[in-house]
Formats: C-alpha cells, sequence, structure tokens
C-alpha cells in the first residue's frame, strides 16, 4: 500500500516539493489539477503563467523523487462542453504540455467517463481511475466500468466496513484492478448533498462571480456543526484513524490522503504515514473543523 497526496500551492515558506520530499519513501503519487480545468475542489491557483510555472516547476521536482504524477478530471460537472469535440482538444492539449515538459502523468482520476474515453484512445499507456466523487458501490459497478478504468476509489461511506473492502479487494485482484482509498475525508457519512456540493464546486468560478443569497449554507456538515448536539456525527464519518492504517494493508493499493486544501498538509502527511497522531482530531480532516468545533478539542494521544 502507498499514500498519495494533493499538491497545493504555497505561497510563502516551505514549497510543497520541499515538503513532500520528507516523505518520499511512502508518498509515491501526487495528485493536482490542472488550471482552468473544474476538479473536486475549488479553484486553488488561477490561470496565470506565474502560477502555472511554479505548478510546473514543483512537478517536475516531484517527478525527479521518482513519485507518480496523477492529474485530477475529477469535476462533477463539465457544463455543456461535457462530450464536445472542444473539451476533448483541451484534455490533450493539457496532456501534450505536460508531456513536451516530461511531466506526462502515469494517472488520470476522474468522474467523467468521457474523459475516460479520452485518454484510453489518445493517451492508451495512462493509468485510468475512477473518481471518488462517482460513489462506487458495488461490485456490479465496478463490473460496468472494467473496460473503462483500470483502478478504483471505494466509496468513502463504505470503507469502514472491513468485509466490505475486502469484497472490493477480491474482485479487483481477480481482474487486474487497483482498489483506493480517501483516508481523511471530513465529509458527513452519506451526505446528501453530496452531489449538489460537488456540481457548486465544479462551478466554482461562475459561482463566485454571481450575487448569491448569504443566508444559505450550502456545506451540510457546517450547518449541522452549528449545534453541539450534531457533532457526535463527525465521529460517525468515513475517516479512518492514523493509527488503523495498517487495517488495511493487503486491501488497498492507494491510501490518498485530503490535503490540496488542508491548512497543514505535513500534518496530515506525517500522521498517517507514521500511522499516529497526537492532538485534535477536527484538525485531521479536509474540511478542517477545529474552528467550527472551537473550543472543544477531540484529542488523541499517540501510541508511538
Amino acid at each position: 500500500m502507498i499514500f498519495a497526496a494533493g499538491y497545493q500551492p504555497i505561497e510563502v515558506g516551505e514549497l510543497f516539493s520541499e515538503m513532500i520530499r520528507d516523505y518520499r519513501d511512502d508518498v509515491r503519487e501526487v495528485y493536482f489539477s490542472y488550471p482552468g480545468f473544474a476538479s473536486g475542489r475549488p479553484e486553488n491557483m488561477g490561470n496565470i503563467p506565474e502560477q502555472i510555472e511554479q505548478l510546473e516547476f514543483e512537478l517536475q521536482q516531484i517527478r525527479k523523487m521518482g513519485m507518480a504524477l496523477d492529474l485530477l478530471f475529477n469535476g462533477n460537472c463539465y457544463g455543456q462542453w461535457a462530450i464536445s469535440s472542444r473539451f476533448q482538444r483541451e484534455i490533450v492539449a493539457a496532456m501534450e504540455r505536460l508531456a513536451s515538459l516530461e511531466l506526462l502523468p502515469e494517472i488520470i482520476t476522474t468522474t467523467s467517463p468521457f474523459v475516460a474515453s479520452v485518454i484510453r484512445k489518445y493517451f492508451p499507456g495512462t493509468e485510468v481511475r475512477a473518481s471518488v466523487n462517482m460513489k462506487i458501490d458495488s461490485l456490479e459497478a465496478m463490473e460496468f466500468l472494467a473496460d473503462k478504468f483500470d483502478s478504483f476509489y471505494i466509496r468513502r461511506d463504505l470503507q469502514r466496513d472491513l468485509p466490505t473492502v475486502e469484497k472490493f479487494h477480491l474482485w479487483c485482484r481477480q481482474n487486474g484492478k487497483k482498489l483506493c482509498m480517501l483516508a481523511n475525508s471530513g465529509c458527513l457519512i452519506n451526505c446528501p448533498y453530496q452531489t449538489f456540493h460537488d456540481n457548486l464546486v465544479a462551478h466554482d468560478a461562475e459561482v463566485r462571480e454571481v450575487h448569491n443569497v448569504s443566508d444559505f449554507m450550502p456545506h451540510l456538515c457546517w450547518e449541522r456543526y452549528r449545534d453541539k448536539a450534531n457533532r457526535d456525527d463527525f465521529l460517525k464519518g468515513s475517516w479512518i484513524c492514523p493509527e488503523d492504517v495498517d487495517k488495511y494493508a493487503g486491501l488497498i493499493d492507494v491510501m490518498k490522503l485530503a490535503t490540496r486544501q488542508h491548512a497543514s498538509p505535513r500534518m496530515v502527511i506525517a500522521a498517517y504515514t507514521r500511522r499516529s497522531f497526537s492532538g485534535n482530531l477536527y484538525d485531521l480532516t479536509e474540511p478542517c473543523f477545529a474552528s467550527l468545533f472551537a473550543p472543544d478539542t477531540l484529542q488523541m494521544k499517540s501510541r508511538v
């Protein structure tokens, strides 16, 4: 089992590529979005030449460490361009741009069967991975997608159920596929807002351009956690403790760590690669709820 960490541009202090060097024995994949494309997170860097230059420079440093690159096309919606020849050209152009820099990604993670088909057609040597946002929750779903994807994220709502994970693992082994999971999502278990929220994130740039209703909270978790009576919902979530990582050894090929927008990616990566965390558990997930729950904390003490 290896770890995958999400790239984020860091404007002050240590660059992400400098930080990740300390964990290169455990983190073997780095996933990232490319400016101008919707992904599973709001745009955290603009389509500005200087920012693209920083991204590509850091990817070069990461590639030199021997880590695989995973390009995200995991937005939940690509609007009217979703199956267009224009979108196909844009995907191919992004891949060719990265290839020209010797940064052709080894992996593409996507929610889009269309993107998967484009990669299959034009970059057949690239691993195509079904995003966690596809909510793969049955063996039948993987069977239906077996000719389109090489690896699958199990639906995060299932991953605490080890017998279910074992069933997914067995199917993947029998069919030459990889099984992946997201370790530290702070999302509510079985969140009924997820599709709405993922679509909203995919249109983040447009949403920020209009006048929105200020008293509507689009994030159900933040709405519920304002009431302390609902804070047990956090404990029922899909995240796993760093101390439980080894329960998934032999079952999961790639354990993804949500760090693209976390305030302290080093803390998250260190905790999971060490299999031990000492601190406020509310700090460990993405989104991070420590500020919302303050002054309450949920303290963990390292077993090491």
